[in-house]
């Protein structure tokens, strides 16, 4: 493949889908882990304290699918494809990161 022919790679809807949902559903059980053990949560959080974590966690987890999907499609080769892996992996956990503590700031982590 040419340079060119890699950039015009059609996308596979399914796979991409697959990728993201796999990215927000693990987003959703690692919020879900620091959310639902919260029994008392505090008057100033509000009563709905708990929506803008579990909407904005998952989100990043599925840009983290996302990513991956698209470095890994643009990846030929053995060992580019396993650095292409983590980088991937890095990227997917520090975006959680950042969507953790997007979600949690002004709540949990005050």
């Amino acid at each position: 493949m040419t340079q060119k022919n890699i950039l015009i790679q059609r996308v596979d809807a399914a796979t991409l889908t697959k990728r993201m949902l796999i990215g927000a559903g693990i987003g959703l059980i690692v919020i879900l882990t620091f959310i639902l053990p919260v029994n008392h949560p505090r008057a100033e959080w509000g009563k709905l304290w708990m929506v803008r974590p579990l909407l904005i966690v998952p989100f990043a987890g599925a840009v983290g699918g996302a990513f991956h999907y698209y470095v890994n499609l643009l990846t030929a080769g053995t060992w580019k494809r396993v650095l292409a892996n983590a980088i991937s992996l890095i990227v997917f956990i520090i975006g959680l990161w950042m969507g953790i503590v997007l979600g949690l700031v002004g709540t949990l982590w005050h």
